[in-house]
């Protein structure tokens, strides 16, 4: 449809409170686009000299995530890198191969972008027998009550600073994700 087209369209009632829009199913490749979009434009406060921007196709950052499937059948099922850092936010390719436990970031949302296998997302709820490992960083055995949701290829998911999370994944499935760190206020109005 063009530009044109969708102006001439007549225009729809404003939404109401309380109304839910129907859930629509964006092409994966639209996705990234539009995801990538995003992370080129949040820091927007670095002055213009210092300003840079990143682009990696899932391939790239597929081929990239080969290293970190070795590391993680050498260790405990999981390995992750930091790709790059900016002032307000970082971002991560992390790599699955088993479930990992409970995570609270007190100053982080998580924001993340499924490259490829299939896992469930556990968030909310409680941790269980939790631990301080760093300033603002909980871990924990896992989380319970909290709502599962099942993650494949080109699904995004954010997680806000204070929420408990736990990726799980299923023996013998895998899953490689793109991160974005984001510094925020735990119980900051959404925008």
């Amino acid at each position: 449809m063009s530009c044109q087209s969708i102006a001439s369209q007549p225009s729809r009632a404003p939404l109401r409170r309380g109304y839910i829009a129907p859930v629509t199913r964006i092409p994966q490749r639209a996705l990234a686009s539009l995801v990538t979009a995003a992370f080129l434009l949040i820091p927007l406060g670095v002055s213009a000299q210092t300003m840079q921007s990143d682009h990696w196709s899932p391939a790239q950052l597929l081929e990239r995530a080969k290293h970190l499937q070795q590391l993680a059948a050498a260790g405990d099922g999981s390995a992750s890198e930091t790709l790059t850092r900016y002032p307000h936010h970082y971002t991560m390719l992390a790599f699955r191969n088993r479930a990992g436990g409970g995570e609270l970031h007190e100053r982080d949302a998580d924001l993340f972008y499924i490259l490829d296998g299939h896992s469930t997302i556990m968030t909310g709820g409680e941790l269980v027998n939790p631990k301080s490992v760093a300033a603002g960083e909980v871990r924990a055995d896992s989380v319970k009550g909290g709502t599962s949701q099942e993650l494949n290829p080109g699904d995004v998911v954010h997680i806000p600073a204070g929420m408990p999370h736990q990726m799980r994944v299923a023996p013998g499935d895998t899953v490689t994700y793109f991160v974005v760190k984001i510094e925020e206020s735990p119980g900051s109005p959404a925008h």
